[in-house]
């Protein structure tokens, strides 16, 4: 799996919010939620969409343990934001970015990969930022032949 270490300035995202957990998975109903509404922000940076998870910090984590996960765009500024989307400032940093080739079904595998082979021996643990994918003109939503980028905050190891 391809990776490289990458620092990112703070960025601005407009989008919907669910509160879910693995076990509890509201995905598909978060995407339908935001898709056909995605062209009513104005200040898009370009046509790419995120997805982004927020895990609490130091949780013991569980297939019920709950956490967000946002459908959004990169905005240029928090202007005219369509009514019932929310806005959240991505905190700069370093991270982790992973492309991924494959159906999001099957990526499970390369989760495994990401936490249990390559962070134990690359020098970085976790940071406590929002995990995120970049679904841009590649992702061809669960189509094998779909590509993403993962990004995992990362710091030093003490």
């Amino acid at each position: 799996m391809q990776n490289r270490i990458e620092t990112i300035a703070a960025k601005k995202l407009v989008g919907h919010k669910v509160t879910m957990s693995f076990n509890n998975d509201k995905t598909l109903q978060l995407w339908q939620g935001f898709m056909p509404r995605r062209r009513q922000i104005t200040s898009t940076l370009s046509n790419d969409v995120f997805c982004m998870q927020i895990y609490e910090d130091n949780v013991i984590f569980t297939p019920d343990t709950t956490f967000e996960k946002w459908a959004v765009a990169e905005v240029s500024d928090f202007e005219n934001i369509p009514e019932d989307m929310e806005t959240y400032t991505l905190p700069g940093g370093l991270y982790a970015v992973f492309i991924y080739h494959g159906a999001a079904s099957d990526f499970a595998p390369s989760f495994s990969y990401i936490f249990n082979e390559w962070l134990p021996v690359s020098g970085y643990v976790p940071d406590n930022r929002p995990h995120f994918e970049i679904l841009g003109e590649k992702y061809k939503n669960n189509h094998p032949d779909s590509e993403e980028e993962v990004w995992i905050p990362i710091k030093a190891r003490s």
